[in-house]
């Protein structure tokens, strides 16, 4: 069999990644940006550096487990959130007037899309990971803004205190 000369040439002009098949075995993955937006409540962390992993279950009874967390400032920590429940539900990092005021806006735009590092917006059955760097002091929560989870009490509070001498 005969080969064409153009089917020869454009078989060498392409990337050796076109000659594979599928994609390349042990193919890096694209890198994770992490944002260097700063927020009062701190700023997305770097997984790689977090100092504590806390699992946070969400429920159709509108709660948080835990409800209540004690950090110190400058920790990362990553949340693996679990959505227990039936329901869509939220877990929003934020000061109380922030969230306060994000509640207002999803009980007019109840289907608004979220794409914030300090948000998980987790289906039924389903988990999603933050990893959030508490480098302000203060007092912080997390809420479900889900249209009437906010007001049914779906919160959970962080206090963030100065590290230990």
């Amino acid at each position: 069999m005969k080969s064409h000369p153009c089917l020869l040439l454009i078989g060498l002009l392409l990337p050796p990644a076109a000659w594979a098949h599928g994609e390349a075995h042990g193919a890096a993955k694209a890198a994770v940006t992490i944002s260097i937006e700063q927020h009062p409540w701190g700023r997305q962390g770097d997984p790689k550096k977090a100092t504590r992993t806390v699992r946070v279950t969400m429920s159709d009874a509108m709660r948080f487990d835990p409800a209540q967390l004690t950090l110190e400032r400058g920790e990362t920590v990553t949340f693996v959130v679990h959505n227990a429940g039936k329901l869509m539900h939220e877990f929003v990092i934020g000061t109380p007037a922030a969230l306060q005021e994000h509640a207002e806006l999803m009980k007019r735009h109840p289907s608004m899309e979220h794409d914030e590092p300090y948000m998980a917006h987790v289906a039924p059955g389903k988990s999603q990971r933050i990893t959030w760097t508490f480098d302000q002091p203060g007092e912080f929560l997390a809420g479900c803004l889900v249209a009437g989870h906010w007001e049914a009490g779906m919160k959970a509070r962080f206090h963030v205190k100065e590290p230990n001498p």
